[in-house]
This record gives C-alpha cells, structure tokens and sequence, in this order.
C-alpha cells in the first residue's frame, strides 16, 4: 500500500498575506445596516463617538463592540450631543453622538439646535422603531425626522440595509463642507438589523476651497485700500474655514485693527496691539466704539446676529460694509454689503491680499482705537469688604495655564466673564454656546474637548445655575479619568436673569434667585472627583494650583459677590456706541 502524498502547504509569506487579506475582506464588508453605519465611520476617520444606549440603537452599538472607534457613554443625551459639538469645535473635524429612539432623540435635540446655530460640524445617529411600525405610535416612537428638519443641514430616514451605509457617509460629509453644521440619520431597528452584501462607503473627497468672483475682490480692494478707518472684524467662519492665520497675516500687512465677534474669539490673539478683543452686548467699549465708528468694515465669516449689532440701524452707520461669507444667505440678510465676496474666508483673504492696491493711510484711526482702549479698559474692583469678584478668578486661572489651554463656559453672566477676563491667543481655544444660549453646555463640552485634546489643559467655567443642568456629567469624567477642572462661578442665581431683572423689570426678582443651592464641593466629592470651595482672594491662587495639579476632574466651588454685574452692556436692540459702564447708565 503506498504512503498517502505529503499534504502541501502555500509559502508561509503567501499565508500570511492571504490571512491579512481574508481578514481585510472580512472587515471591509459589512453583513448588515448596523455593521455598514459603524464601517461608514470608520471610512471616515472617525475615533470617538458620544452616546447613550437604548433598544431601538442597540444593533449599532452592537456593530461597535468589535469596531476601533472608542465609544464615550455619557450621563444623558443631551449632553452626547454637547460633548459631540464641542469635539467638533476643537478637532475640526465632525463630533459624533448616538441615542435611541423616541425619549433619546427628544433629549439630543437642544445640542443638535445648539451646533445648528453656531455652524459646528455635528453628526447624530439615532435609533426608531421598525419601519412597519412608524406611524404607529410604537413604543418609544417619535417623529425624529420632522422634529430634526429645522434644526439641521439636512437629515436622512433610513430606508434600506443596502445604502444605510452612503447614507451615513454622505450625513459626514454634508456636515463638515460648505457652511458646516449638524446632519442627522434615523435608524430604524429593521434597516440596522437587515442584511447587506454593500460594500464599505466612504466620504466624498472634500471639494477645493470656493473662491470668490475676482472683479467682486478687485473692487472690495480699492474700498479698503481708500478707507481712512478700516476695522476687521473676524466672526466664527475664520474658526471654521481654518483662516485665522489669513486674518493675521492681512490684519499686520495694512495695519488695520481687528475686532471679533464672541465665536471668532481667539482668531486673532488679544495680546496684539491691533486687536480690539471683542464686540456686542458684553464687548469691550473700544471694540464697539471702533465699529461705531469705522468707514469701511472688512467683515469675515459673522451673521450679524442680533447680540453683536444691537439696532441694525445703528450699526457701523458710517462704513462701507465688505461681507465674506461661504453662504450667500447671509449676505445682506441682516447688515447690507456693500461688497459682498462669496466664498471660503481663506482663500478670499488670500484673494483680497493679491488685489490690493495699497496699504490705506490708517495711521491715525490706529491711534484712535488705541485712545479707546485706554478710555474704556475692562477694569473691576476688589473692595475688603465684599465678597470674591469672579473676574479675579478668570484672571488668576488665566495666568497660571497655557496659552492653548481650553476653555469651555456654560452660559450666564460666568461666559461673559471668561471671555471678557481671559487672554486668548489662539483659534479653538473659547468653547461655548453662542446663538442658542444653551445653559448647561459647559461640563459636557470639557468633556468633549479633553477627549478631542487629551494632552492640552481644559478649563470649564460654569454659573451654579447652568452647572445644575448637566452636572451629571462628572460621572463620565471620573469614569474615563478625564483631567478637567470646573470653577463654578457660584452667585446663587441665575445670574444674567437677575441682572436684567434689576435693569429693566424694577428689581423684580422673579425665579432667578436661589434660596437654597448645593454644596458643590461635597457633590463632586460624591461622584468621586476633587471638591474644593473658595471664598477668599488669599485663598485663590492657592485652591486653583491643587485643583489644575489634580490628575483627575475637580470642581472649585468659587462663592462670588452676588452683586456683581456684567459690564459694559448695550442694551438689546441699542446703539453700540452708547454702551453702559454700570447700571444707572441704562
């Protein structure tokens, strides 16, 4: 009987390489809606996801189990979104968050709202019921789609295992090009759970930058070659169109003075001596005394939204108005443009820098503006006799952190404060809600940007009233070991309310008075971070270096002066250049 032939085996090389392969194919073909939405991330580069889990998005997180993308399971919805958009604002990239049907897309709507209005790029899966069930009124069913619509670029009803997966792909893309903001996909359990041969997709290759029309810039250039008082003003679009080094580099070559709105803080730094910091209803009185008083008002990536002009009609009344904006919709739409120049903010600056003429003569207006900043300095006092004042907090933490530090801020009178009272010299750095004035937007959002910035400092400024809307949050962060430190500026009210309650409403302090409020220092203790309580100015420099050397999350529980105001204030729909420096000026 003959021996049986020695079985043949393929090159070990040959092996392995088939090995690596199959393995590849494997995972490059998803077998089902839920596996292709998680592939579709990872075709887009995406790292980190923040959600809550729940029925109707179980099948995806399921497809998550085996993915790479780390996945940060928050403390409530609403928060995944925060922290989402604020990775977002930090990365530049689309933040990520996910949530279940019906409770859990109700609850990711005010973030969805919140990136909507401040143009930050923002994708949201969320789960529904099976498709023959819509309609219904299944179980934790709700009209996610309709809800959504107005507060999103666009969103998506998934209708098909098959294309869920460009589906996904195309929600990434929509949302960071153009105008960036938040896209929405709708789950249905059935789509996620059918099966699928479709192959893996990936994002459309981003489109190279618009430009704008080059006989528009030609004659935007001679405009601002002519002015005698050319002002800047540099709004969140610098932020999203990665253009601040544009703005600098314009801003010093012609010698004209630069003021921002609150989201393009930090696009130019404010220890330059044309920077005028920034403008509004709580901006600095030389910012605005600048925009009263320029005549031609080079205005990049801004709105003009209601916050920054006060009365429209009132507004840099004497300027040619220069718009660059990448969406033709807001042009004119609020302020009228003179010269309005369509496009990226990058490449038209870039454009507007090759089509000047010369320099305008601006000597003088830059003395003007520098008169303005020594008339009109954002000063505070520190009596013996009154409690701590919550500018010297901000500055003291100012002084003692990097310059890329980040600075994430619920909203109330403690935003104004950290973006009044802290230097910021670079882009990304000022994390906060804008438009929509989200309370409680703070602590998810440190969150977010630690996990977007692991190695930078993040700093989160919150008002006890804002604080108490999120605070569940901290469990993530002791949870992931996440260093961040929250100084709550605690003045026992919600305390932007209480001040125009006393301006405008007699000193009607109607519900925004705490009379009884938490010991904040005690509740972070109880979730497992550091707790410290401040009180005293000897006491500040001290509790705030324990708090930042703390390898972990610390909340400082500052008691501020529950008098104290912000200032200077236009009054809603006022005049700019009639800014109030104390409340008898109202």
């Amino acid at each position: 009987m003959s021996e049986p032939a020695s079985p043949t085996y393929p090159d070990e090389d040959e092996a392995t390489e088939e090995a690596a392969s199959s393995d590849r194919s494997t995972e490059s073909q998803p077998t089902t809606g839920a596996e292709a939405t998680v592939a579709a991330l990872e075709a887009a580069g995406v790292e980190h996801v923040f959600g809550v889990q729940g029925g109707a998005i179980m099948p995806v997180y399921d497809a998550l189990y085996d993915s790479d993308v780390t996945h940060v399971t928050m403390a409530h919805e609403q928060g995944a979104a925060h922290a989402a958009d604020a990775y977002g604002q930090v990365t530049g990239e689309p933040g990520v968050c996910m949530a279940t049907s019906g409770p859990g897309a109700t609850n990711l709507v005010t973030g969805i709202a919140d990136a909507n209005m401040d143009s930050d790029p923002l994708v949201a899966l969320t789960g529904q019921v099976p498709t023959d069930f819509v309609g219904n009124d299944a179980f934790q069913e709700t009209d996610t789609i309709g809800i959504t619509r107005p507060i999103t670029k666009t969103n998506y009803f998934a209708s098909d295992s098959d294309t869920v997966g460009d589906t996904v792909s195309e929600a990434f893309s929509l949302a960071r090009t153009g105008r960036q903001g938040p896209t929405l996909v709708d789950l249905p359990k059935d789509v996620s759970n059918g099966e699928t041969d479709a192959g893996v997709a990936e994002p459309d290759e981003e489109e190279a930058p618009p430009a704008a029309e080059p006989a528009a810039v030609e004659v935007a250039a001679e405009a601002v070659a002519e002015a005698e008082r050319p002002l800047i003003l540099s709004g969140g679009g610098v932020t999203k169109g990665e253009a601040s080094e544009e703005v600098r580099a314009f801003a010093t070559e012609y010698g004209i003075p630069v003021a921002t709105t609150m989201p393009g803080i930090g696009t130019f730094p404010e220890d330059h001596e044309l920077c005028l910091s920034w403008a509004g209803m709580h901006g600095t009185g030389y910012a605005n005394m600048a925009i009263s008083h320029t005549d031609c008002l080079i205005a990049v990536g801004t709105r003009f939204d209601d916050r920054l002009t006060g009365g429209v009609e009132t507004f840099a009344p004497g300027a040619k108005v220069v718009h660059v904006d990448i969406d033709p919709a807001e042009i004119s739409k609020n302020v009228h443009a003179d010269y309005p120049l369509i496009g990226d903010a990058a490449t038209v600056l870039e454009q507007l820098d090759e089509a000047m003429p010369a320099a305008p003569d601006a000597e003088a207006w830059r003395g003007r503006c520098q008169d303005w900043k020594r008339e009109y300095p954002l000063t505070y006092d520190t009596p013996d006799d009154e409690p701590l004042k919550p500018q010297f907090v901000v500055e003291a933490l100012d002084e003692m952190t990097d310059d890329d530090a980040i600075v994430t801020t619920g909203v109330g009178q403690h935003q104004m404060w950290a973006a009044q009272f802290w230097t910021y010299t670079e882009p990304r750095t000022y994390v906060s809600s804008h438009g929509l004035g989200t309370m409680g937007y703070g602590l998810p959002a440190a969150i977010g940007a630690k996990v977007a910035a692991p190695d930078r400092e993040v700093v989160c400024f919150d008002g006890d009233g804002s604080f108490l809307m999120t605070m569940q949050g901290l469990s993530v962060a002791v949870r992931d070991s996440l260093d961040i430190t929250v100084v709550v500026l605690n003045n026992r009210a919600i305390g932007m309310v209480r001040q125009w309650q006393d301006a405008f409403f007699e000193g009607r302090r109607m519900a925004s008075e705490y009379p009884w409020i938490p010991d904040f220092e005690t509740l972070a203790e109880a979730f497992g971070a550091r707790g410290f309580t401040l009180r005293e100015y000897d006491d500040v420099a001290n509790v705030l270096e324990e708090a930042m050397e703390y390898d972990g999350p610390s909340v400082v529980d500052a008691h501020i002066d529950p008098a104290e105001n912000v200032y200077p204030m236009v009054p809603s729909g006022g005049d700019n250049a009639r800014f109030a420096l104390s409340e008898d000026q109202l």
